[in-house]
């Protein structure tokens, strides 16, 4: 997919705008989840597709879908992670959680090759706050192939203080 204008539109992820999550604190109450699960090899995903996919159908046959996309991800290991897809209701057959806490948020741009300079920098910045890291989780706002087609790659960290 070649690099769009500005005010285009790839039909699949919608385009990101970060200032919204720059260094904002967040607050979750209840806030619901599908949660699923991806492998990976050295933390870079295998299934992440697939399990996409199978989600996203049970999310748009439930019309769960919430006005936001919101996909979080927990790098349990270097060959597992959780990954949360917010939704507006229950979804039949699937895995769901509440996440409730306040979480601090930063926003990075660039390859995934970078992500151990984001939780470097995203330490240092709840530090700065006088806080500490509960839990970590990342928002990949775009699919690689909408990254490439907006030029742009932002990845949002989401503290838990």
């Amino acid at each position: 997919m070649e690099k769009l204008n500005e005010a285009d539109e790839t039909g699949c992820c919608p385009r990101f705008d970060p200032e919204p999550w720059q260094e904002k604190e967040i607050i979750f109450k209840d806030k619901l989840f599908l949660k699923d699960s991806v492998r990976s090899i050295l933390h870079i995903p295998i299934n992440f597709g697939s399990v996409m996919v199978k989600n996203t159908e049970k999310i748009n046959k439930a019309d769960a879908l919430p006005p936001e996309p919101l996909l979080l991800s927990d790098e349990k290991s270097m060959w597992k992670s959780d990954v949360y897809i917010a939704v507006s209701k229950e979804v039949p057959d699937a895995e769901m959680v509440k996440i409730t806490g306040t979480f601090l948020t930063k926003v990075f741009e660039g390859s995934y090759g970078s992500t151990s300079k984001w939780i470097k920098a995203m330490n240092g910045f709840i530090k700065s706050k006088g806080k500490e890291i509960k839990k970590l989780y990342f928002y990949y706002t775009t699919c690689p192939r909408c990254a490439k087609a907006y030029g742009k790659n932002y990845t949002v960290l989401l503290a838990e203080v």
